[in-house]
């Protein structure tokens, strides 16, 4: 599974390589010619000496004008360190396979996207030796998908809008159009895009929004992120259990359960502490014995909670 929103904001473009093309063409208008062919490339740079350096993703597009790497980097904030590791990169990569790199920055922070797009220029000033101009898609140049025609003429691009979106106040309507072009595609490339927009949706409410939309579609339930929604949900029925059971014994045995306390059982997320709180229950002088963190030994040496009386 895709862990996480540096992870989906590349990989997109391993899943459908065609989008990148499409991206630089139709986004960042660059007039890059249609690739014959697009293969992905070992992203491992790392040299004899003992430095590890990994580009995110590494693609080769061959065109009828040459053969060009595409280098993507997905990008969360500012980091100083890639001002010196990009140039890197693409020094290494021309290199290593003699043909054009170019550096694609993929991010869904304004400000990070107005960092990574400045020239990165070594060498003497107005005499530089090499500058880098990365070319970066974020939420700026993306465009916003909201009509669901549209996100069905391009779903991966509708993808893409989503997750460089998530945060905006237009997520909502971007969610609900690629829920609906999702149906229009295969249903295994439909669940890793599901994957790549569940992972980047770092808005609580929107990740919620987008986990309603699909519980509607039965593919969704066919993928390990469904098992882990199921999971999250059955976990908290079972919690919810608990608290009513507490409650529930304290109440049957005629006992006064303030507010207070009521509140407190019902959030507490602790399973285990949970069961502690019903074995006291069962022997609740009070519903303030719940909470009686001491124990003293019975008569065998084990700890027993408070309040229960362990004589016989």
């Amino acid at each position: 599974m895709v862990g996480s929103s540096h992870e989906a904001l590349h990989r997109i473009f391993q899943k459908d390589p065609a989008l990148l093309t499409r991206a630089l063409q139709q986004v960042l208008h660059v007039p890059f010619p249609e690739p014959r062919e697009i293969a992905a490339l070992n992203v491992d740079l790392t040299e004899s000496e003992p430095v590890e350096r990994r580009v995110d993703t590494l693609l080769r597009a061959e065109t009828d004008d040459g053969t060009y790497l595409l280098v993507v980097e997905s990008q969360g904030k500012v980091d100083e360190r890639k001002r010196g590791s990009w140039p890197y990169y693409l020094s290494f990569l021309y290199e290593k396979y003699r043909c054009e790199p170019i550096l694609i920055v993929t991010t869904q922070s304004s400000a990070t996207a107005k960092w990574a797009a400045r020239p990165i220029r070594l060498g003497f000033p107005g005499w530089h030796s090499l500058t880098v101009r990365p070319l970066v898609l974020g939420p700026d140049n993306v465009p916003v998908i909201a009509d669901e025609r549209q996100a069905e003429r391009d779903v991966p691009l509708a993808v893409l809008s989503a997750m460089t979106h998530g945060r905006g106040p237009q997520s909502a309507a971007i969610l609900k159009s690629l829920a609906s072009a999702l149906r229009t595609i295969d249903p295994e490339n439909a669940a890793v895009f599901v994957q790549f927009i569940d992972s980047c949706l770092a808005d609580p409410q929107a990740k919620q929004t987008w986990r309603d939309l699909m519980t509607a579609i039965q593919y969704f339930w066919r993928h390990p992120l469904a098992e882990q929604v199921r999971e999250e949900g059955r976990e908290e029925g079972r919690v919810q259990s608990r608290r009513e059971l507490i409650l529930r014994a304290l109440e049957c045995r005629a006992l006064s359960v303030p507010d207070d306390i009521r509140d407190r059982v019902n959030s507490c997320e602790d399973p285990d502490q949970l069961d502690t709180w019903f074995q006291r229950a069962v022997h609740a002088r009070n519903a303030e014995d719940l909470f009686v963190e001491e124990r003293v030994g019975d008569a065998t040496g084990r700890p027993s909670p408070q309040g229960v009386n362990t004589q016989t």
